[in-house]
């Protein structure tokens, strides 16, 4: 048996975290994934805000949400809104109510969908900042990095450096990587105090 994923270390880290009932954002939706993951987790009397600027990825995210049974799974809002615009978007009774924020930074992975339009450091520490001042005390904050694509590197390097420089009063980040492989995805979560 090996190491969990990336993506899977990054739902247990949550899954860990948040509870039936719970407040949860996507960061950034794309196909959904972890749209549905955060709906399940939090349950029929949950809610769930889903970010992304590419109204493909909306969809796909709809789509993926109309093929559970609704009674199941939180209400999900889907937004056509930059992840730098959470705190705006957000209604202000959610504001450090939130059990969990996540990240899947790169690029859209669906067919059709414009490769070179790519999540960047300009937009997403903005977003890292808004989603750690989302959290409720002990929410966690999880972000997958792909310093595989065009860009990717400059990003993940970016949001690494966000993570190492937050004081530990505001949070704990941890790293989660496989050394050998350096263009391979990898996680950063942060831990709020």
């Amino acid at each position: 048996m090996g190491f969990l994923s990336v993506l899977s270390f990054a739902h247990k880290l949550v899954r860990e975290r948040i509870a039936p009932g719970d407040i949860a954002v996507d960061a950034t939706a794309g196909t959904g994934a972890d749209t549905l993951f955060l709906a399940k987790a939090c349950g029929g009397k949950g809610q769930v805000f889903s970010f992304d600027i590419q109204q493909q990825a909306l969809t796909l995210t709809q789509d993926r949400l109309t093929k559970e049974d609704a009674s199941l799974i939180a209400e999900v809002m889907l937004l056509n809104a930059s992840h730098a615009r959470m705190e705006q978007e957000l209604p202000i009774n959610v504001h450090g109510q939130v059990a969990a924020v996540m990240f899947n930074l790169g690029y859209l992975p669906a067919e059709g969908a414009d490769p070179a339009l790519i999540t960047v450091p300009d937009s997403t520490i903005p977003a890292l900042e808004a989603g750690l001042r989302l959290l409720r005390p002990r929410g966690v904050l999880t972000a997958v990095l792909y310093p595989g694509h065009p860009g990717g590197e400059l990003e993940a390097a970016a949001v690494e450096n966000w993570a190492k420089a937050l004081p530990a009063a505001r949070g704990q980040s941890i790293i989660y990587r496989q050394l050998q492989r350096p263009a391979a995805p990898y996680l950063i979560a942060v831990d709020r105090k």
